[in-house]
């Protein structure tokens, strides 16, 4: 198996939640509907804002990488909801259903042999696949834990 395939393979058990990382199914499996807007102590977002900035960043992230007029969303605030806005279940769903698509387009990408892991990319010097892989799999693995660091102090697992 040649190197290139055994990085491959390492960013994609990283991207669904391999090894020492909870995948976000088991995260949010059985969350209770009634905590989907709530605060937990001395945090200032709610789970679902927490996996909106999940989403938001890692579509931000396959932009950068896919799309060579990317324009950056301003920090912090384009990376987050508005810490008014609230979830439903079904904006819920929407939001874990999406996080779900862009890993697999992350994979996708991933799973494309032509694309080399290592050269620049072509709008975006000295940024590359690898670089944004290893970014999008950090970032989610980080909120993924403290989702569930949450889910734990509020007593959120059934």
């Amino acid at each position: 198996m040649a190197s290139d395939d055994i990085v491959r393979q390492q960013l994609l058990f990283l991207l669904q939640g391999g090894g020492a990382h909870m995948s976000l199914e088991q995260a949010v499996a059985d969350f209770p509907e009634a905590l989907m807007n709530s605060h937990p102590p001395q945090v200032p977002y709610t789970f679902w804002h927490l996996l909106e900035h999940i989403r938001i960043a890692q579509w931000d992230i396959i932009d950068f990488c896919r799309n060579p007029q990317y324009q950056a969303l301003s920090w912090p605030e384009g990376y987050w909801p508005h810490p008014d806005a609230t979830a439903t279940p079904e904006r819920w769903q929407q939001t874990v259903q999406q996080i779900m698509a862009d890993t697999q387009l992350l994979s996708a990408m991933l799973h494309d042999s032509a694309t080399d892991l290592y050269a620049d990319l072509p709008h975006a010097a000295e940024y590359t696949l690898l670089r944004e892989m290893l970014l999008a799999a950090d970032h989610n693995a980080y909120h993924l834990g403290e989702f569930c660091i949450l889910r734990q102090v509020m007593n959120a697992w059934v």
